[in-house]
């Protein structure tokens, strides 16, 4: 409220009421006598209505004043007689006419319409009146789809989830150097590709937010700032890989190049960020998120810590298997052990199947993450250990996010009763 222009004829009951009316977040509407800085008594009819957002929180006040001096001046004051009265009349009249024409109440079709005087539709305390605000759509061209309408946010959340598939695959598939032979997942595989390559074509034709806060809908701006900025990325992200890879045919050195390339989708993490910013600001959410990427770190972690056992339990030089490496007791505790195959191709064969390493390397990478670590699993060779004190540090930072994550949503939650 204006309490600065309140003087010694102002209504304290009336202020009281301003007061109130903010404190509680209720709409109301006043008569209010106040003052100019010449002291000049002014009256205003003011009516103040809270604005909520989409979770029902008041975010500010809209505070109407409509100058209502000439309806409060006595008729025959001899200052207002003849034409004076007339133009201070016509001129309050005229000045507040934008918001009288906001408080005139919407008449429907059908409806009985009863005519009142400027006045009345003034002073009138329905709800009806208040003015309706709703955000205007930018004019866009035909084929410009703007970044906050329906189909363009579902579509984001399909990508989202498309994304969040991928850097789950993409590390496991490369570190086991796996084929994608099977029929079902290279089908799946390639309608994941071609959804990417259906989100390029439909970023160059979606607005997005300016410097400014304005929205840009220009196709040539559109155009450069995708080219600048996600394009590279993106195409990268849309190649088919594992269609190349699943030929029989193909170099081993180019199937590995193929498989490695993969690896550039988990950029497209960094859209996700941006994408969920907006939660950040709920305690729960930042817990939910959190575990989230402390699941996802230890399954790359896992993929990581298995390349490394892989790449180290045959020594190269002597050809020899090493007996204290983890993969090495991995296979004589599951009854699938290591030979030599010496008759044919001259190389070490079996070990334990691709599901058993997986779920070790995982368990390993989750007890090393919680700074648990029963040591049935310990690293042997300087690369394994190396490995295993940078996944420790890793460890303790995320720990300790998803421990202050907790006790916000904690916090959170104990106010919110006390408030309730």
């Amino acid at each position: 409220a204006q309490n600065f222009m309140y003087g010694e004829l102002t209504d304290k009951d009336t202020t009281e009421k301003v007061r109130l009316t903010f404190e509680n977040y209720e709409m109301n509407s006043f008569e209010i006598l106040m003052y100019k800085k010449n002291r000049t008594p002014v009256w205003f009819f003011v009516k103040i209505a809270p604005i909520r957002n989409e979770q029902e929180k008041v975010v500010l006040f809209l505070c109407t004043f409509s100058d209502i001096t000439a309806f409060k001046q006595p008729i025959e004051d001899d200052s207002s007689k003849g034409w004076g009265k007339f133009a201070r009349l016509t001129r309050a009249l005229t000045s507040s006419r934008g918001v009288l024409q906001q408080l005139q109440p919407t008449v429907h079709k059908g409806e009985n319409v009863h005519k009142h005087s400027r006045l009345a539709e003034v002073l009138q305390l329905g709800s009806d009146i208040l003015p309706q605000y709703k955000q205007e759509t930018p004019k866009t061209p035909p084929h410009i789809i703007l970044h906050y309408c329906l189909f363009k946010t579902t579509w984001d959340w399909v990508i989202l989830i498309l994304t969040f598939y991928t850097a789950i695959m993409v590390p496991y598939n490369v570190s086991f150097k796996t084929k994608q032979n099977n029929v079902t997942w290279l089908v799946v595989d390639s309608i994941v590709d071609v959804i990417f390559l259906v989100d390029i074509v439909l970023n160059f034709h979606t607005t997005f937010v300016g410097p400014a806060g304005e929205v840009i809908s220009d196709p040539k701006l559109i155009r450069m700032n995708y080219l600048k900025t996600w394009f590279v990325i993106d195409l990268l992200s849309c190649l088919p890989y594992d269609v190349i890879n699943a030929f029989e045919n193909v170099d081993e050195g180019i199937s590995s190049l193929f498989s490695s390339l993969k690896v550039v989708r988990l950029l497209r993490l960094g859209r996700v960020a941006r994408k969920l910013d907006h939660y950040i600001e709920y305690g729960a959410a930042v817990l939910v998120l959190l575990v989230c990427v402390f699941g996802l770190a230890a399954h790359w972690l896992a993929c990581i810590w298995y390349s490394i056992g892989d790449y180290e339990v045959i020594d190269e030089e002597t050809n020899i298997v090493r007996t204290d490496s983890w993969l090495y007791i991995l296979a004589e505790t599951v009854g699938t052990p290591y030979r030599f195959n010496a008759s044919g191709s001259g190389k070490w064969e079996g070990g334990p199947n691709k599901d058993s390493v997986y779920i070790t390397s995982l368990y390993f990478t989750m007890t090393s993450l919680t700074s648990i670590g029963f040591g049935n699993i310990a690293p042997t060779t300087d690369g394994e250990k190396i490995f295993a004190v940078a996944m420790m540090m890793i460890g303790c930072e995320q720990m300790n996010k998803i421990n202050y994550a907790y006790c916000y949503s904690y916090s959170e939650n104990i106010t919110l009763q006390m408030i309730s």
